[in-house]
């Protein structure tokens, strides 16, 4: 292996070509909403500038027009190898090699899917690199190259790359979205603790709240691996591919897993921490599909805010971790034991399950 020092402006300008690709076949997957979300975002990162600050629409319209016929050029070209130093080049989805590489000069690469096989890639400065529950952990700071997704956690295998950047960036579209409205509830209640008083300036706000949740992050991907350890990674991922025609089924099934990797480790490590701005902030991310099929912790969070102890709390999230085993083993028991002769009877089976009040919590 070269010891030849990495090019960044080639390597970053490598790593953001490959992004355009993935971005020029996949932003057409997003609802309209959700593009122009994560395009105002995208921007703002792209032009290098504050959190808030306030978007020209001519200036983001001509960008966009820009953008998409770039996009329009590049979608059908292959991912591209990496340029490493002294000629040699790394396939672009292979992240522990071009790591191996880039580690020592205090850079970190990310390359993966998105659960909809979207691929994802990152480049950025190396803010440290550790070791945590049998985990590699890599954290990223500034970040040279990214697309327009850009997850701030990721577990591969046994490496968990964090992206405190992304968090923060992605914390403030958040906080935009919540303050059309500013209703009360665990949103509000986390940036209370946080120090924001309702009103002003609030990125000092949001820079505590990504420094202490890049924890919570870490301790959902240490639950994921420990979800994957009792369920069976390659089971799993047979599972997901056999049902991966029906959207609902499949997010069915990531909700299943997100529940279990919580209630294993996030939520009982928050509360017996007694981190109350992070249980809060957990739960004003306890929306959707996952929210629909485990009320009961909801209810249990409720109590909690009105005083009631960590009792409920507890004794919600301890259910939900053997509740949660259990309908993910049988998920793959039906799998299992009927996939092979029934094919996708087997899979709308499985899918009407899911989506019973037998699973529901």
């Amino acid at each position: 292996m070269t010891n030849a020092t990495v090019d960044v402006a080639a390597l970053a300008q490598a790593v953001q070509a490959n992004c355009h690709i993935a971005d020029a076949r996949h932003a057409a997957d997003l609802t309209l909403c959700i593009y122009l979300l994560q395009m105002r975002e995208f921007y703002r990162w792209e032009q290098g500038l504050p959190l808030a600050a306030p978007l020209r629409h001519q200036d983001v319209g001509a960008w966009l027009d820009a953008r998409e016929a770039l996009w329009e050029r590049v979608a059908g070209a292959p991912y591209a190898p990496l340029p490493l130093g002294g000629g040699e080049r790394i396939d672009a989805f292979d992240a522990a090699a071009v790591n191996a590489r880039l580690l020592p000069q205090g850079l970190v690469y990310g390359a993966g899917q998105l659960a909809s096989g979207r691929p994802v890639f990152f480049l950025g400065e190396l803010h440290a690199a550790t070791r945590r529950d049998g985990l590699d952990v890599l954290i990223g700071a500034r970040e040279l190259a990214r697309g327009l997704a850009a997850p701030p956690a990721a577990l591969s295998g046994s490496t968990v790359l964090l992206r405190r950047e992304s968090l923060l960036r992605w914390l403030f579209e958040r906080y935009e979205t919540w303050g059309l409205k500013q209703r009360d509830g665990a949103f509000r209640s986390a940036l209370g603790l946080y120090g924001w008083p309702g009103e002003g300036d609030i990125a000092p706000a949001l820079q505590r709240m990504a420094d202490e949740q890049m924890e919570t992050l870490l301790l959902h991907e240490i639950g994921e691996h420990r979800a994957g350890q009792r369920l069976g990674a390659e089971a799993w991922s047979d599972l997901r591919t056999a049902l991966a025609g029906d959207a609902r089924a499949d997010a069915l099934l990531r909700a299943v897993r997100d529940h279990l990797a919580d209630c294993l480790v996030t939520l009982p490590t928050l509360l017996e921490r007694d981190a109350a701005a992070s249980i809060h902030f957990w739960f004003a991310n306890f929306e959707g599909l996952r929210a629909e099929i485990f009320p009961a912790l909801f209810a249990a969070y409720r109590a909690w805010c009105g005083g009631a102890g960590r009792g409920l709390l507890a004794a919600a999230i301890a259910d939900g971790a053997a509740h949660w085993q259990a309908v993910g083993e049988r998920a793959l028991a039906l799998h299992r034991e009927r996939g092979a002769e029934r094919g996708a009877e087997c899979g709308a089976e499985i899918t009407a399950w899911l989506g019973s009040e037998a699973v529901r919590r």
